[in-house]
């Protein structure tokens, strides 16, 4: 069944989890379509997973283009999101209504992802008004890291907390079709998700999150350099890539590979007339 935004807004009345993962190119994305994952995110963590930078904050949109075109062509009946990167709707409303109509306009997708509460909805406002469907982020928002001082669990003070909710039913208000929790207290998260009719996407945050989303790197153990605490390995992908990587060497270095069955042939009579 193709997913949409609607099916996706829809889930929560339903009581459906949703599972949503990241995503950057089209072998991946065409695997991923070949399962019950709802959506995918292409997230600016491409950044640190793809192309190493230690912070999402030097994606640009030209980046999130190129990965989102791959994804989209690998992909039949997953939602795909596109994060806004860094600084391409923080200054004008019209800035980010056009630079969202350029990620969706450029690449197919449905739906593009931005960071923020209460500050954001003008702009929230208006690109949905441009019929485009937003997901929201709170909690961690990376982009916000220098301001956070590092990747750190947020809501936990009383003000944090009650901004959250009020940030959370700001969203709502604004339009969002679902709104994503990262690191944020399980017990605030739930609050959250009660406080509004539209799906919450969990990252860090509990499952009591009306869904959850992981990159796909992490869950797959194929990005080594740091694994958060809430990141469970499902497959340990990147220790099979290694011993594939390791045996392909030995039987390059034996001879035993290419062997016969991987060889093309010609004939003798061919051969005869070379010499």
């Amino acid at each position: 069944m193709k997913n949409t935004v609607v099916s996706f807004r829809n889930s929560k009345e339903k009581g459906k989890k949703l599972s949503v993962v990241t995503g950057y190119d089209y072998t991946t994305a065409r695997i991923i379509d070949e399962t019950e994952v709802e959506a995918i995110l292409v997230g600016d963590s491409l950044g640190m997973v793809c192309l190493g930078y230690d912070s999402t904050l030097s994606v640009t949109l030209e980046d999130i283009i190129h990965h989102g075109k791959a994804v989209m062509r690998g992909v039949d009946n997953t939602l795909v999101i596109l994060d806004m990167p860094f600084m391409s709707y923080h200054n004008t409303t019209p800035e980010a209504v056009a630079n969202a109509g350029r990620l969706i306009k450029e690449t197919g997708a449905h739906a593009v992802k931005l960071e923020g509460g209460v500050d954001m909805v003008e702009k929230i406002k208006a690109i949905v008004k441009a019929q485009i469907p937003v997901m929201g982020h709170l909690g961690l928002t990376p982009q916000s890291v220098n301001v956070f001082g590092g990747f750190k669990v947020q809501g936990k003070s009383e003000e944090e907390a009650k901004q959250m909710i009020k940030d959370a039913k700001a969203l709502e208000e604004a339009g969002v079709f679902a709104i994503v929790l990262e690191c944020v207290p399980e017990k605030l998260a739930k609050i959250v998700s009660e406080s509004v009719s539209v799906p919450t996407i969990g990252i860090g945050s509990g499952n009591v999150c009306d869904g959850q989303v992981l990159v796909i790197q992490d869950m797959l153990n194929m990005y080594g350099d740091f694994k958060p605490k809430f990141v469970k390995t499902f497959a340990d992908v990147g220790k099979v890539m290694r011993e594939g990587l390791e045996a392909y060497v030995r039987e390059v270095r034996d001879g035993t590979f290419p062997a016969k069955e991987h060889t093309f042939g010609i004939k003798d009579e061919v051969l005869e007339k070379l010499y």
